[in-house]
């Protein structure tokens, strides 16, 4: 009759493997490790790390007031209003947009200079009325209102 093999299997402890692998860590990634504990020392300095910690600890409170404060009714349109608003911002090519961004500063200096200044006669108007530019931004926004008219119209209608 045929005797069994014996299997001996050699059996591994998974703590001795991983503190071989935490001993390793600093030879193998010592500049990544370093470059966390400057991070967290940055996070310590500034008191992020407090602030998490306070919020650990206070557990489930600060969770319940965030949901107490979102379900107020104007927090919900804040909400919808900043998705509105972000997709309004989305739409909008950005050469268009940075336009914009240029040409706000430059109508404020403008209007703070025109508020030191004598206000324009009847004849410094009809000149203003004849520049390109007060042309260009007259159709500009012509067009805006032309297109929250058709809006508000067509929502009107719809109801």
């Amino acid at each position: 009759m045929a005797k069994p093999i014996l299997l001996d299997i050699a059996t591994s402890d998974p703590m001795e493997r991983l503190r071989a692998q935490v001993q390793q860590a600093p030879v193998e990634h010592g500049e990544a490790v370093l470059a966390g504990f400057e991070v967290l020392q940055g996070l310590h300095d500034q008191g992020v790390l407090e602030v998490m910690r306070g919020l650990l600890g206070s557990g489930d409170k600060v969770l319940d007031m965030v949901v107490k404060a979102t379900e107020a009714p104007e927090a919900i349109r804040g909400i919808r209003n900043l998705i509105v608003i972000t997709k309004v911002l989305g739409a909008i090519e950005p050469e268009l947009l940075e336009k914009f961004a240029q040409a706000v500063p430059a109508a404020l200096v403008a209007v703070a200079k025109a508020e030191q200044a004598e206000p324009p006669g009847l004849w410094g108007i009809l000149n203003i009325f004849r520049s390109r530019n007060l042309r260009r931004g007259l159709a500009v926004v012509n067009n805006l209102l032309e297109a929250w008219g058709k809006n508000f119209y067509s929502q009107n209608t719809e109801s």
